[in-house]
């Protein structure tokens, strides 16, 4: 997924980029309004940006650009200056979230997933991936009106994926979450199984990371 930072403290940029860049986001950094406008009408999946910014245009007019060309973009607002005011005109300019500084780079990644999985969820029981729609309810999974039949496995591990997109993980995290903790046989099932929802499901773009895991294109 492609996200947008737009920030103007370096340091705090260079090291939010970096987190963003390890959980597997491709990530363009701009360090003033002006360089982010020209870029406004880009198709992205996510802004991240600080309302005081040096110069003429700061994190409102972008917003409303940005709303202007793209409206169901998804924004998550920063600013240093914790205010009400702040966030409730954050909100009206149609944000999503907004973060008060000084924030942990944990956080900022916790929210960036939390708000990317609600974009990507056309109900809250149902996900689009490229022609696949997938309702976690009923577990049923369509292509084009046509039901593709999974085992209980290669639905969980195709769920993790979807939820878990752009995100390289081992085969034991990938172990630990579908067949559980307790799971003490050979990690190459993963494999095996992954082979299997490859054949059924051929437009999920999961790339092998060799000597490592798997992740979700």
């Amino acid at each position: 997924m492609k996200i947008y930072y737009v920030e103007d403290e370096q340091d705090l940029a260079s090291i939010i980029k970096k987190y963003l860049i390890k959980e597997g986001y491709e990530v363009s950094l701009f360090e003033s309004g002006e360089d982010a406008m020209t870029h406004v009408a880009d198709d992205i999946d996510l802004w991240i940006l600080d309302i005081m910014l040096t110069g003429d245009i700061n994190g409102y007019d972008l917003i409303a650009a940005i709303k202007e060309k793209n409206p169901k973009v998804s924004v998550i607002f920063t600013s240093a200056r914790d205010h009400d005011l702040d966030k409730i005109r954050g909100l009206e300019l149609g944000s999503d979230d907004y973060l008060a500084k000084p924030y942990s780079p944990r956080e900022l990644i916790l929210r960036v997933k939390a708000i990317l999985r609600r974009a990507n969820r056309v109900s809250p029981n149902l996900l689009k991936y490229d022609s696949y729609e997938i309702n976690i309810e009923k577990r049923i999974i369509k292509e084009n009106d046509q039901v593709i039949e999974l085992t209980n496995k290669e639905f969980e591990l195709m769920l993790f994926f979807v939820e878990n997109k752009n995100q390289a993980f081992s085969r034991e995290q990938i172990l630990a979450h579908v067949w559980g903790q307790d799971y003490y046989g050979s990690d190459r099932v993963v494999d095996d199984l992954l082979r299997r929802l490859r054949q059924k499901m051929p437009n999920l773009m999961i790339e092998t990371i060799y000597g490592y895991g798997y992740r979700l294109l």
